[in-house]
């Protein structure tokens, strides 16, 4: 594990490297304790460069055992290597030689799980992003690209599996028990997307025929035993693959593909070229272990790894400053397939409530970046929601502003011009601009300037000219390292809403670029004047939401209520009726400061029966927008001197008001649904379990009404409906018989599957109160719970400091004391998953001043630790910035 080296990596800093790598043959005789890699590497001297340049090679805890230069041992004096560099200071004059490394490494006491490490008896890496250097030494960066072949040597016993990048060319055995496998990948990649897998997994085997009729090989390798439960898998690969061709016409390009789960690792999962390796919990699933959101996640990630062979493997990013030219373009990829999977209206305000819930905060708080950083000083802790989700956001909005003709014609020229390049965000602008003719610098903010942009919008109507008028102003708030901020060019898609609910035509618009429902913000001010609009509308903003940005309408309620009826745009639908939520949550948190009991109008819950019984909606639809708006998003709202335990209060006083006005509906609505029948994790299905629990939550919050969500749990068929149920009564009746009777249940039913019993830690994580903090110590000495798993950290602590509001945050400080404690504890083995763990007080200053106090004290505890990680550092001293 690296300590901080305090070193500040700047874009403005970057140059090519003096030296390529145009081919890697490397070597892999596998042993637990010993593995001794062989790496023969082609040195090219880039075109330019002086004979005399150094040879500088990046490593991570190396031991080098063995150093050659075509063929000659090198002796002492003719290089210098520590564990973290090698540098030849006077490599061959010659344009191309040839280095060859023996290094040593230990996989089986990698516990950062980066680099090659050896875990539940499978060897596995993970060398995004600077996991290659834990290898062996190289040039560890993304524009080194360079054409794999792979040679293992392994116990046939041990690991009777060998795979890596590409095709397999040769294979065979090697006596005393041992064999080999040979694998080329032909098109250079760079080394953090190199991978290796070797151990004894059970497989499920399938292919797919590509557009042009190439037959391609699919494996997906899992646990013994396990082979059933990755079908759903397979089927969401080649789903992705057909739709892959479809949509943007990329086909596949090797003549195998494969996956592999395995349960211990940092993140969710890699697109390494032909060989993905996936956390387990995306990969594994039927009806009895995994719920309806666990079926959409699967699909989701396998499809955005998929994707990633183009987006992020033929074309790769120059350097990890591009990490959003990946990562965001594929995430937008990987939304359009879903949309188009599912429901494009439910999925649209799915991914809108989870940028909302991370990216937003991100922007607000000490650890706000530029979708494309400047700098940085541990690349780990830039794989953030920004990266991802903003990103993805931004790339919809080229689609907006150019339509879906010149976006297409855009992404076929960038594949066309950049395939086998490593590219930069400037080379993906470009070819916008050249397929439409149009100037994007000013959009092109978006991607170097961090923070959330707000529109402030008034409006008037004027019957006698027929105008409507709408006055937009532009800010965008100061971010750390950026106070003067530059404005921006913001698509906001609109309608006029008329009183029969239809969008209102119109004669024209002047003051602003009004195209094809969309407004075009590009001046701090704009007055856009429509005419012919002789009724005054009710105005639909940011329909879709076609910019990431907040709205502050002045606006009549009576307008809000309207188009939470109404609005032909259902994502703006569901956005009228969550703002009317949001601001009665808001004003029930200042009524619980000022010693008032809350207070609603009857006409919100009565609209929260009229959206629930509405046929025409879609199942998902009305599940979500029945949904209250988390205790996150409420102190997001009210952004300064939040006390955690009022924003509860005002949160379970609204659940309490809405399901008495509706409790006779809810009820009859909740029996209607009780779908019998086989289980499918399809959309529709999907959507009636959805609301049918979403329904449950809501008479759970009645008097009297554990039972019905015992027997809701006695009688589930499936995951998603036991789960909902466990987290009624967890949650609505804690400590009660039901729960501690179901908890009980749950844990003899599923101890034995780690995966299903991060559910029951999740669950009991997030139980609101002050005595939760006590509870999850206790269940950190469960025998299901692992300090060394990132899994089960996640879902037991990592789901207490993220969405435990009210335990977390308990006024004495106690869970801040476990978060303390914990993050330490994991640093010690995996800084990243330290790190973001660290995250959960970003928004530390937005507590009042008791709390705030505490959480200061917490992170100035973990900030004064000795020999703290680069990835931990660099995360508490910019929240304490």
């Amino acid at each position: 594990m690296r300590t901080d080296t305090g070193q500040v990596f700047r874009l403005e800093d970057y140059r090519p490297s003096d030296y390529l790598i145009p081919e890697t043959k490397l070597t892999f005789r596998l042993s637990p304790d010993q593995t001794v890699v062989i790496a023969e590497l082609t040195i090219e001297r880039r075109a330019g460069v002086d004979r005399g340049a150094a040879l500088v090679l990046d490593g991570d805890g190396l031991m080098l055992r063995g150093i050659a230069i075509d063929g000659r041992q090198l002796a002492a004096s003719d290089y210098g290597a520590t564990p973290d560099r090698l540098i030849i200071s006077n490599p061959p004059s010659e344009p191309r030689f040839k280095l060859t490394l023996e290094t040593e490494i230990a996989p089986s006491k990698n516990q950062a799980l980066m680099g090659l490490y050896r875990s539940n008896r499978v060897y596995c890496t993970q060398c995004e992003a600077e996991g290659f250097r834990r290898i062996t030494y190289f040039l560890d960066r993304p524009d080194i690209l360079s054409v794999y072949t792979v040679r293992i040597e392994a116990d046939r016993e041990e690991a009777p599996l060998l795979l890596s990048n590409g095709n397999l060319a040769e294979s065979g055995d090697l006596g005393d028990g041992r064999h080999y496998a040979i694998w080329h990948d032909p098109f250079p990649k760079p080394s953090y997307l190199f991978a290796l897998v070797a151990g004894n997994l059970g497989v499920i085997r399938d292919s797919f025929v590509t557009a042009s009729g190439r037959d391609v090989e699919l494996g997906i390798y899992v646990e013994h035993g396990k082979e059933r439960l990755a079908a759903y898998a397979m089927d969401a690969l080649k789903r992705s693959m057909r739709w892959d061709e479809e949509v943007f016409g990329l086909e596949y390009d090797l003549d195998v593909f494969n996956i592999v789960a395995v349960s211990d690792f940092n993140m969710g999962a890699m697109e390494n070229k032909g060989l993905n390796v996936f956390n387990d919990k995306y990969v594994l699933a039927d009806e009895e272990t995994a719920t309806d959101a666990d079926f959409a996640n699967i699909e989701a990630i396998i499809a955005h790894e998929y994707f990633h062979n183009w987006t992020g493997n033929r074309i790769t990013c120059r350097d990890w400053f591009q990490l959003c030219l990946k990562e965001g373009l594929t995430v937008y990829r990987d939304h359009e397939f879903s949309a188009d999977q599912r429901s494009r209206a439910v999925k649209r305000i799915s991914e809108v409530r989870t940028l909302r819930a991370h990216q937003f905060p991100e922007d607000q708080g000490p650890l706000a970046h530029p979708v494309r950083p400047r700098r940085y000083r541990e690349i780990n802790n830039f794989y953030t929601a920004t990266v991802y989700e903003k990103g993805s956001e931004v790339v919809r909005m080229i689609r907006t502003i150019l339509g879906p003709k010149l976006f297409r014609k855009g992404m076929d020229l960038y594949f066309e011009r950049h395939d086998g390049e490593a590219a930069t965000i400037e080379d993906f602008l470009k070819v916008f601009e050249d397929v439409s003719d149009r100037d994007l610098s000013q959009f092109a903010l978006w991607y170097h300037q961090a923070g959330t942009p707000n529109l402030t919008v008034t409006t008037s109507h004027n019957p006698a000219t027929a105008e409507f008028t709408l006055e937009i102003e532009q800010s965008v708030p100061p971010t750390p390292s950026e106070s003067r901020k530059r404005l921006m060019h913001i698509p906001l898609a609109f309608g006029l809403v008329g009183p029969d609910g239809k969008d209102l035509a119109y004669g024209g618009a002047e003051g602003a670029s009004v195209e094809n429902g969309v407004i075009h913000i590009r001046k701090r001010r704009h007055v856009v004047r429509f005419s012919g609009v002789s009724e005054r509308p009710a105005v639909s903003l940011n329909r879709g939401f076609s910019a990431p940005i907040t709205l502050s309408v002045e606006q009549r309620p009576e307008d809000q209520f309207f188009l939470a009826r109404h609005d032909s745009d259902a994502f703006s639908r569901w956005q009228a009726f969550n703002t009317l939520l949001s601001e009665a949550l808001i004003a029930a948190f200042r009524n619980k400061l000022g010693g008032k009991e809350p207070e609603f109008s009857e006409g919100l819950a009565e609209l929260a029966g009229t959206i629930a019984g509405d046929e025409a909606l879609e199942h998902a639809f009305r599940a979500l927008a029945l949904t209250l708006p988390g205790e996150a998003d409420i102190a997001r709202e009210i952004s300064a001197n939040i006390d955690p335990d009022a924003v509860f209060a005002g949160r379970e006083a609204l659940t309490a008001t809405i399901a008495k006005a509706n409790r006779d509906q809810f009820s009859a609505l909740y029996r209607q649904l009780d779908g019998k029948g086989p289980f499918s994790p399809d959309a529709a299905s999907a959507g009636r379990r959805a609301l049918r629990n979403v329904l449950l939550d809501y008479l759970s919050a009645l008097d009297g009404s554990a039972a019905l969500a015992a027997a809701h749990f006695t009688g589930a068929t499936n995951m998603t409906d036991r789960a909902a149920a466990l987290t009624a009564l967890a949650h609505r009746h804690p400590g009660s018989a039901e729960a501690r009777e179901a908890l009980a249940a749950f844990e003899r039913k599923y101890r034995a599957d780690p995966l299903v019993m991060d559910k029951w830690f999740q669950i009991q994580a997030a139980t609101p109160g002050h005595g939760t903090v006590d509870a999850v110590r206790a269940l950190m000495k469960h025998p299901g719970f692992s300090m060394t798993n990132p899994n089960r950290v996640r879902s037991l602590v990592g789901t207490f400091v993220s969405a435990n509001q009210t335990g977390f945050h308990r006024p004495d400080g106690a869970g801040y004391q476990l978060f303390v404690e914990t993050v330490l504890a994991v640093e010690k083995r995996n800084p990243q998953v330290a790190a973001r763990l660290a995250t959960a007080l970003r928004s530390w200053r937005s507590l009042e001043p008791g709390r705030q106090a505490k959480a200061r004290e917490a992170l100035l505890s973990i900030s004064s630790t000795p020999n703290l990680s680069a990835d931990l550092r660099d995360i508490v001293e910019r929240t304490l910035a």
